[in-house]
């Protein structure tokens, strides 16, 4: 594998980590409403998600849904259900007022990590993404150290892009602003995220 290919998968995967998706709409809600902590905790499962999915990328993955499709359909179904599960209960507490963070208990970071991983790995979208970069630019022939920094690296990316995302609607001004217009804000969210599962759902 050369240097530019190497570089040009991490260049790919930080753009499409930054394209907004479940997981931004998740991050920011959790960040709002329960502060940095829970949602660091959250960035990281989502960085172990997108690790996971890319090594399964390189073990052929992609493959295996092509020979075995009802497995993918399972997991889009799977994953439209998760994502509206979400947006269900995005909705109904959408007109609970904003808490104040010293005066909750926000999640366990385990918690966290297990909604920010379980969010991730339920989106097939990520199986779709990395088979196809994998596919057309790791070849089968790349040896294990360069796979191993490659996994390194995007799970660095997705994670400290949401430890970014989680320290700016964790702080006090972006918060007020969200709690303002918590109502809408949480529809809306809660809108955008049926509708992502009703795309992976359908598609």
């Amino acid at each position: 594998m050369t240097t530019a290919a190497f570089f040009t998968v991490v260049l790919i995967h930080i753009m499409a980590a930054i394209s907004p998706g479940p997981a931004f709409v998740v991050s920011v809600k959790l960040a709002a409403s329960e502060g940095f902590k829970a949602a660091a905790a959250l960035a990281i499962g989502f960085g172990l998600g997108a690790a996971i999915w890319a090594a399964a990328a390189m073990a052929g993955l992609a493959l295996v849904f092509e020979l075995v499709p009802q497995l993918f359909v399972a997991l889009k179904v799977l994953g439209a259900a998760f994502l509206i599960f979400i947006a269900v209960m995005m909705w109904r507490h959408a007109s609970a007022p904003l808490p104040r963070l010293d005066n909750i208990a926000p999640r366990s970071a385990s918690a966290a990590f297990r909604l920010g991983l379980v969010t991730f790995l339920t989106n097939p979208k990520s199986a779709v993404f990395f088979g196809a970069v994998f596919v057309g630019l790791v070849p089968a022939d790349t040896p294990w150290i360069t796979r191993a920094a490659l996994l390194g690296l995007i799970f660095m990316n997705e994670t400290l892009w949401y430890l970014l995302v989680a320290r700016l609607f964790s702080l006090a001004g972006p918060r007020a602003a969200y709690a303002r217009a918590k109502a809408w804000i949480d529809r809306a969210f809660g809108t955008l995220i049926a509708g992502f599962g009703l795309k992976i759902g359908l598609s």
